[in-house]
């Protein structure tokens, strides 16, 4: 059956809203009429809903209600009714205290509108950090016909006469600034260049990670994630996936028929090619759980660990996402690394991701490296477990610096963020280039939300002295365009009773990387007979009220992918009972 062909009402799940002469139909068709022709609601035309995170509050998905005309056009070509629905949009670097934080309501909304809502389909438009991820989680969930299109990353901004990367760029200006080798004046004019256009981040931040990441798992038509904002084939793209996601419900192909086991080890392959961000990690673990997928936190090692890294941008590398793009994009690098890749994951073409990779060709081999000359051998996600995470913790090697990979250094403890902001330039603090920074009370509950402050500044006497890089450790997460050696995700988290919260300045803490381990060097009887520093059990105060109290009621930890453990499956699109 063809997506042009009208569909027998019966096949449609908007039909049962709109078909019939009875009272109901009546006031459904009536009050969506609005301008729409009768043949709208006969049941025999898909109707779609774009599924919008546009914002101004969301300045990277802003352009996004630009981007759902073209898709509204190409559902209307296939014969596909398109109806806007405006989704919980979360801003990166507005909201607080962490956008984190509210990624699982926005997945949970969004769950429950499509399900409340005559839809047959939808186009999900994100690309902001938690946009994608909180969207998937709700297509998931849901399991009716969806396709992701990613927003797109921003044209490059160049400040005398250098590319910058937005996020990794303001990490390192301001750490010049606080070392003293930039001047503040210096930081300040930056400011206009940073953010050059539509878009989100440029680097192989969050965003970036997880647009390419929903193209690995088959949810994005193979090629478009990546595709820059400002470039009119995004438009292009658009149009073909309001038109796909027509023949999408025609073929009755679902997101539990493309996210399988396989579609996942093929992100996670990606995920080291790529050099993406460690958040990448927290999301693709909650997605899993929402479709019932054996994945777990190891799988990331024992799958990707071993991966190299082949493509050259920032935070890790050189280069930026519009680099990348020219360069080939993403089904280029996976042509490197296909042996990986499990042949028999469908993309929501119903074709194989492998399909689209013959004819994949690299244009630069300095953003997208040779397999046989990668930027890193082994550059996937490395798990680590000790007395220190016993649940495990992760570092992303590639952002590391080699010669702190195998590192013995003594705990300065940080409470909170707020104690780490008030001591980190103290110079009476005790703290050498050797020391490890601990930083606890930022996980699921404890903060609430697991904010992306893991990657804590380093202290300014330490910068001044040449110092730019230290062991850091967090129960928190830290943006993918970040950089350093952190250790984060710890669990369990201080908050719920982890080892992380007995932890003592001074404590030798010993990290070795190659043997997978992060551990305090005292023994077990002396770890157990110790209680949490009161100031840090004040630090964890519950709220009172509202999403946060529900939300440390139920949130699960960071090695499940901290979802609240009553959405963790799937409920399906059936609603039994009507509403009047």
């Amino acid at each position: 059956m063809t997506s042009d062909e009208p569909q027998p009402a019966a096949a449609l799940r908007s039909a049962q809203w709109y078909v019939g002469d009875d009272r109901n139909a009546y006031i459904h068709r009536a009050w969506s009429r609005r301008g729409l022709p009768p043949h709208a609601f006969d049941g025999s035309r898909p109707h779609i809903a774009l599924v919008n995170t546009a914002s101004d509050f969301t300045p990277c998905n802003r352009h996004l209600t630009e981007v759902a005309r073209s898709v509204q056009n190409g559902v209307y070509e296939a014969g596909g009714i398109p109806l806007e629905m405006p989704a919980v949009s979360l801003g990166e670097s507005l909201v607080r205290p962490t956008a984190m934080l509210w990624r699982n309501m926005a997945a949970m909304a969004t769950e429950e509108m499509i399900r409340a809502n005559p839809i047959d389909a939808v186009v999900l438009l994100g690309g902001c950090d938690k946009t994608i991820p909180s969207l998937l989680m709700a297509a998931a969930s849901v399991d009716l016909p969806a396709i992701v299109l990613p927003g797109g990353p921003m044209k490059s901004g160049t400040f005398r006469g250098r590319p910058l990367g937005c996020g990794t760029d303001v990490w390192k200006l301001s750490e010049e600034v606080r070392g003293g080798s930039m001047s503040e004046r210096d930081f300040l004019a930056s400011e206009g260049s940073m953010i050059s256009s539509r878009g989100h981040c440029n680097t192989m931040g969050t965003a970036s990670t997880m647009g390419l990441l929903s193209e690995a798992l088959g949810m994005t038509i193979p090629g478009m994630a990546g595709t820059p904002a400002t470039d009119n084939r995004l438009l292009e793209g658009a149009h073909s996936t309001g038109a796909l996601a027509v023949e999408l419900v025609a073929e009755r192909r679902r997101p539990s028929d493309i996210m399988t086991r396989e579609a996942f080890v093929n992100a996670i392959v990606t995920l080291a090619a790529i050099g993406g961000s460690t958040n990448g990690v927290v999301h693709l673990l909650a997605i899993a759980g929402r479709l019932g997928v054996d994945l777990t936190q190891d799988d990331f090692d024992k799958i990707g660990a071993g991966v190299p890294l082949l493509v050259d941008l920032q935070p890790a590398g050189r280069f930026l996402m519009d680099d990348l793009y020219r360069a080939g994009g993403l089904l280029a690098v996976l042509r490197e690394v296909q042996d990986l890749l499990e042949p028999g994951a469908v993309t929501v073409t119903g074709r194989p991701l492998v399909d689209y990779l013959e004819t994949a060709n690299v244009w630069d081999r300095e953003v997208i490296r040779p397999r046989a000359e990668p930027l890193q051998d082994s550059a996937g996600i490395a798990v680590l477990r000790g007395n220190l995470a016993p649940d495990g913790a992760v570092i992303k090697p590639a952002a590391a610096s080699a010669h702190l990979l195998q590192h013995r250094g003594n705990a300065v403890i940080f409470d909170s963020i707020e104690d780490m902001h008030a001591r980190i330039d103290d110079p009476d603090l005790e703290v050498d280039a050797d020391s490890v920074l601990v930083l606890r009370g930022c996980g699921p509950k404890g903060y609430p939300g697991m904010p992306e402050v893991a990657n804590l500044p380093l202290p300014t006497k330490l910068l001044q002295q040449g110092v730019r890089d230290m062991v850091r450790i967090c129960d928190g997460r830290m943006s993918g365009t970040a950089y350093g050696t952190v250790v984060l995700h710890v669990a369990p988290e201080a908050a719920a009773g982890g080892p992380l919260a007995l932890v003592r300045t001074g404590d030798p803490i010993v990290l070795d990387v190659p043997a997978r381990s992060i551990t305090i060097d005292i023994s077990d009887d002396e770890l157990a007979a110790r209680s949490p520093n009161p100031e840090a059990v004040e630090a964890f105060a519950d709220p009172a009220r509202g999403w946060q109290r529900l939300y440390i009621d139920t949130v699960q930890q960071a090695d499940t992918g901290a979802d609240l453990d009553f959405l963790v499956g799937s409920s399906g699109d059936h609603v039994p009972r009507e509403s009047h």
